[in-house]
């Protein structure tokens, strides 16, 4: 074999190793090498695992009369030369997930001209075609046939785009959208495939910066599963993971982790939420026949489920009433008063007993955070019968009570806020009374500030045990994190 042919055989190496499938097509047609587009697109998986020195080993090896060196220069020389070219920037893919989330990046999109929704999200949004690709399999990426009204934050680039593309004389034109109403074309859906075709006039949400769930790769999921039958996986959930994932990233979540540790072809669905920094029973479903059939026993109340929380002060034993604010994002505020079209939270204190206070060691094992609270000699563990099931509802009620969860950065603060003036809050017993609207609105932002962001990974609340069918179906978690 000649020298010359066997430099290009490293180059061809090389090539895979740097770069995408799709940086390696644009090469090739840069080159203007059918026989070229082929060899590099062909190389051995085992070249495009490795890494550069290991590639360097390998073909030193393979080549007789190739020194380290001489290899080096080509190196060299391949990277000198393919940086000259128009290339994305460079990419290590999502993986490995951060220790930290990052700021949230959300772009949105009207399509210009028809294609592809990788090439399409790659070119406009000048971001690499591998990270795109990672995007649409996180589940990070939505479109609709017709663009959403835009917020009261959108740019006046952003309405002008809108108003173009959703003029009556432009949808009328588009077949996509015949028979449909306004509203139904502007429903999102997530995109699950890199190839599929966008058209003028499509609206795209691209979610660049997905929530992390980074704790999915510490855990060993195959010892969190407590049982496995024909149809469902009852799972004990780890803190600081998402039971289903996040609207913008379905990846990383229980659900996954579970299905890929059990080595289940058909992923495990969600039957049921507790929330990311709770940890404790949940239960997965094989089918969605199974899934039918436990959301019906949740809404006749036929699953029963028992949580422990580790309180800052005492918690009084019997039932618990409260009344929730019906809006979709937290903090959940709570009344002890009736008021018109809020929900009836109730839960069950069936017993509350002293415990020590959590050692600062084990706080940081587990991340728990130092929410504030002045008195840390005792926590108290109380044993709850959760009778309905909102949101946020045995933090929002215990807080609500003066007794907030340990390690609750969102609750606990505005609990020490109403501690410091009892007037604060516009919901509490000692709340001042407001002459107008405005002045009642006021109020309720100002308490709405009181509150903390949300734990970043575990609090003392674990769901315990849950059971359904009188009993006959019957499991039970781990030890909590506090034991």
């Amino acid at each position: 074999m000649s020298r010359g042919h066997c430099q290009e055989e490293i180059k061809v190496v090389l090539i895979e190793c740097l770069f995408s499938h799709e940086e390696r097509l644009r090469l090739a047609v840069v080159l203007r090498d059918k026989a070229a587009a082929r060899e590099i697109i062909n190389v051995s998986e085992e070249f495009h695992k490795a890494s550069n020195n290991e590639i360097i080993r390998m073909v030193t090896g393979m080549r007789e009369g190739n020194g380290v060196n001489e290899v080096g220069e080509l190196v060299k020389g391949v990277v000198e030369t393919i940086q000259t070219f128009n290339f994305y920037p460079g990419y290590n893919r999502l993986l490995p997930c951060p220790l930290q989330n990052g700021p949230p990046r959300v772009e949105h999109l009207v399509v210009s001209e028809g294609g592809v929704v990788l090439d399409y999200i790659s070119k406009t949004l000048d971001l690499p075609p591998l990270f795109v690709t990672d995007l649409i399999h996180f589940g990070a990426v939505f479109y609709a046939l017709v663009c959403p009204k835009p917020p009261p934050t959108a740019t006046p680039e952003q309405v002008r785009i809108f108003k173009e593309a959703t003029a009556p004389s432009v949808l009328k034109t588009r077949a996509s959208i015949k028979g449909k109403t306004v509203r139904e074309a502007q429903k999102t859906f997530r995109i699950t495939d890199v190839n599929e075709f966008v058209e003028a006039g499509m609206y795209l949400r691209v979610h660049v910066h997905p929530k992390r769930f980074p704790r999915c790769y510490e855990i060993d999921w195959r010892a969190r599963v407590i049982a496995v039958t024909e149809t469902y996986v009852v799972l004990d959930k780890p803190a600081g993971t998402s039971v289903g994932g996040s609207s913008d990233n379905i990846e990383e979540s229980c659900a996954t982790f579970a299905s890929r540790a059990l080595g289940l072809e058909t992923p495990l669905l969600t039957t049921h939420q507790i929330d990311n920094c709770t940890e404790g029973c949940v239960v997965l479903s094989k089918t969605k026949d199974f899934c039918s059939v436990f959301h019906g026993k949740i809404r006749e109340k036929q699953v029963k489920k028992l949580y422990l929380a580790l309180a800052a002060a005492p918690v009084p034993t019997g039932i618990m009433s409260h009344y929730m604010r019906p809006v979709n994002i937290a903090p959940r505020l709570v009344s002890e008063e009736a008021i018109e079209g809020w929900h009836l939270c109730q839960l069950e204190v069936l017993e509350c007993k002293v415990i020590p206070w959590p050692s600062s060691a084990v706080k940081k094992r587990y991340c728990i955070e130092d929410c504030g609270w002045p008195l840390k000699d005792v926590a108290y563990e109380c044993k709850i019968n959760l009778l309905t099931g909102k949101t946020h509802q045995i933090r929002a009620q215990l807080a609500a009570s003066g007794a907030p969860i340990i390690g609750d950065s969102m609750y606990t603060p505005a609990v020490l806020a109403e501690m410091a003036s009892r007037h604060i809050n516009p919901y509490g017993k000692s709340r001042i009374q407001c002459l107008n609207e405005d002045d009642r609105l006021a109020a309720v932002e100002e308490w709405i500030s009181r509150y903390g962001k949300e734990p970043s990974v575990a609090i003392g609340l674990q769901a315990s045990q849950i059971s359904w069918d009188n009993g006959a179906c019957s499991y039970g978690a781990g030890d909590p994190w506090w034991r």
